[in-house]
């Protein structure tokens, strides 16, 4: 397939890019009015809704019932673990850091891949690891008003490792169902859990400032949803390899929104940590990429 990195291409995926790092400011405007467990209720049946009219439209198939176990389950982790604990990391950590840390997402991916799915890690990916988590532990010093740790990152790390859980073992429902149509099976998954929390949410929406309502609306419409479908265009366009390399764009985004929308300014211990933690994860996929491409050359000469 011809890689191609079009107009179209590259709106998709600055759109793409520029809603997720959009949501974690969104994420703390909500929180000022709605519960962490609320917020990520409100924010998944409003996704859901959207997507039933998208599955409607679309004519997504239904998955079969052997699966339904491991689809909900890893709704559970992938949308109904990860979105309340970022929501109740986001209560006293910065949107950016919040970023910084869950960027390390394919850190805690390649992890999990070495323990179930016997895959080899490597030296520059442990050392690149190292890196990462030393980045994390100065951010936490510097989420506060003193010299402590703040353990609230701890939920957002749990958030990093749920999501990472969900990445791995998703594969071979995405090749079985193809990439929207998983998406959406879990996310109505996800969102199934995430009744338990239904009473009292209508009182906080009728209680609630506009601005936290609609900035949850908008993290269900926009956020939630339609990077799905722009990345999945940008796939099918580049390769995935190229679509997901450059994600590491949304934590500097983030920042940025996050400056303009909440006025929010990091730390210098958490602007060094951030700075070390994305160079770790840059670091294994920049070099790890060299060495594959190294063996890969190596073989095609032997050969």
């Amino acid at each position: 397939m011809a890689k191609k990195w079009g107009f179209n291409v590259i709106v998709a995926y600055g759109l793409a890019i520029f809603l997720w790092a959009s949501a974690f400011p969104g994420i703390r405007v909500g929180l000022e009015s709605y519960t962490p467990e609320h917020l990520a209720l409100f924010r998944l049946l409003v996704g859901s809704i959207a997507l039933v009219v998208i599955a409607i439209l679309t004519r997504i198939r239904l998955p079969e019932l052997k699966d339904i176990p491991a689809i909900l389950l890893l709704g559970f982790l992938g949308f109904t673990v990860y979105h309340t604990a970022l929501n109740v990391g986001e209560k006293t950590v910065s949107a950016g850091t919040a970023s910084l840390i869950v960027s390390m997402t394919p850190i805690f991916s390649a992890l999990l891949a070495v323990w179930f799915m016997r895959e080899r890690f490597g030296f520059i990916r442990w050392i690149g690891s190292i890196i990462s988590f030393l980045g994390v532990i100065l951010i936490s010093f510097g989420t506060g008003d003193h010299f402590e740790f703040n353990t609230t990152i701890l939920f957002i790390l749990l958030a990093s490792f749920s999501e990472s859980l969900y990445f791995v073992f998703q594969k071979r429902y995405l090749i079985k169902y193809g990439f929207l149509a998983f998406t959406t099976y879990t996310i109505w998954a996800g969102t199934f859990f995430m009744l338990f929390y239904l009473p009292g949410l209508g009182q906080e929406i009728i209680s609630s400032p506009i601005e936290s309502t609609l900035s949850i609306l908008y993290l269900g419409l926009f956020p939630t949803v339609i990077p799905y479908f722009a990345l999945a265009f940008v796939t099918s366009r580049a390769g995935a390899s190229e679509a997901t390399s450059s994600l590491y764009l949304t934590p500097a985004l983030t920042f940025v929104i996050a400056w303009v929308w909440l006025g929010e300014v990091p730390t210098t211990l958490s602007a060094i940590g951030g700075i070390i933690t994305l160079f770790g994860v840059l670091f294994i996929h920049i070099q790890g990429d060299k060495l594959l491409k190294r063996v890969k050359r190596n073989i095609k000469i032997e050969g």
